[in-house]
């Protein structure tokens, strides 16, 4: 999603949040990541400012304090940025790729299911098909990019190839790049 986004060349506006607005962002967040509950406060506090900002493609992010915390395409859900996954990593499903797949998670490439399936990698049998989940990476302990499941963990298991999650957001892509002043 962020292969072709330039950042700031990007841009169109920015607009702050109203308050009712960021409460229901944060209550979409935890209806979604049932596990956020008992940190959300902490990750976007009451008192502070969400601003949006609007991009080409109909791309719009979330910022606190200068930093890109969620991002949503068009109408579709708010999903938080690696930068916020990192802050609490253990709040979201995550999945794990084997060591061979890791170069090219990060390159922005789809996760292939043989490296959810393989030795090195982790399948949780309660993924569902269009979730959002963390992928992590054998060895490591940072979260390595965030995805969206193209079928169940079940239907993985049984096919065993192709693409099991499309790579939304990855360490090292244009989003992950973008600092605001």
């Amino acid at each position: 999603m962020f292969k072709r986004f330039n950042s700031k060349e990007d841009f169109k506006g920015t607009t702050p949040i109203k308050s009712s607005i960021q409460r229901g962002i944060k209550s979409k967040l935890v209806e979604t990541f049932p596990k956020l509950e008992l940190v959300i406060d902490e990750l976007i506090p009451k008192k502070s400012q969400l601003t949006q900002i609007k991009c080409e493609d109909r791309i719009f992010l979330y910022a606190l304090n200068g930093e890109v915390i969620l991002f949503q395409h068009f109408d579709g859900p708010v999903v938080p940025s690696l930068r916020l996954i990192h802050k609490c990593p253990d709040a979201f499903p995550q999945v794990r790729v084997d060591r061979g797949a890791i170069k090219f998670v990060l390159s922005g490439a789809n996760v292939m299911i043989p490296g959810l399936t393989s030795a090195g990698g982790n399948l949780p049998e309660d993924i569902g098909k269009d979730e959002y989940v963390i992928i992590m990476a054998e060895g490591k302990g940072a979260p390595a990019a965030i995805g969206l499941t193209k079928m169940t963990s079940k239907e993985m298991i049984e096919t065993n190839k192709g693409i099991g999650i499309e790579n939304v957001h990855h360490l090292g892509d244009n989003l992950w790049k973008t600092i605001l002043d």
